[in-house]
């Protein structure tokens, strides 16, 4: 029987496996489209597929029982959604939403665990996956907690374009008071600084990045040590 044919990943993780691995997988492995605002995982709900993401980019949004929500990480090519799935946990700890959409390719839950578990370069891949997105989390949690809204709107935009390599963003303000955990005019007024120091262009649910560099000076230090283990899993 010939080798099944192997298309070129943009998924940093599937990009890496050997032929081997790839052929086991590639049965199961299903292109979806995700759209924007798409919840593709509830918070508590059984795990019954993975994504690795090629262009898209999801978000790992935590509930307080209060009903306030606020992102936690952020997932794109470089990684996989619902990683708890590898540590035999089969509920998701936090709610997964597409911020930006482009496709991803959907696993069940049980060909990843059996490709998991022979221990190639999937199981290497994804054990050092988890290890930067614990940092990330950690990182995002600290920013939040000590940090301004301008500096963490200027490290959140960074961090969405390093996954969608885009200048363009689709983000309204409603949209990012979530992913931020601040009220509309918090983000508004963080929005304002950014345009008037002219790193930023904001218009109908619509943000461009103008001065790459002066956003990376604008940012709190968190962006810095995100990216560094960003780069890491990418080979940058």
């Amino acid at each position: 029987m010939s080798a099944t044919p192997r298309p070129e990943f943009q998924n940093n993780i599937l990009a890496s496996l050997p032929p081997e691995e790839y052929e086991r997988l590639a049965p199961h492995l299903e292109p979806v489209e995700l759209p924007h605002g798409k919840v593709i995982q509830e918070a508590g709900g059984k795990i019954t597929h993975v994504y690795f993401p090629e262009r898209a980019m999801v978000s790992l949004v935590s509930h307080t029982p209060d009903g306030d929500s606020v992102e936690v990480g952020v997932v794109g090519f470089e990684g996989m959604v619902s990683i708890s799935a590898i540590l035999g946990v089969d509920k998701s700890p936090h709610e997964m939403l597409v911020q930006i959409n482009n496709g991803a390719l959907r696993l069940p839950v049980g060909a990843l665990l059996d490709e998991f578990r022979r221990a190639g370069t999937l199981h290497d891949k994804l054990l050092r996956y988890t290890q930067g997105l614990l940092l990330q989390t950690s990182q995002v949690a600290a920013c939040n907690a000590r940090h301004t809204v301008s500096e963490r709107l200027a490290r959140w935009l960074l961090m969405s374009q390093d996954r969608c390599a885009c200048e363009d963003l689709p983000f309204t303000h409603e949209f990012l008071s979530l992913m931020l955990g601040v009220r509309r005019a918090g983000v508004t007024e963080a929005a304002l600084i950014l345009q008037a120091e002219e790193l930023i262009r904001y218009r109908r649910g619509h943000i461009k990045i103008l001065d790459r560099q002066g956003l990376e000076d604008h940012a709190c230090d968190c962006y810095e040590v995100v990216k560094a283990e960003f780069d890491l899993l990418v080979g940058s």
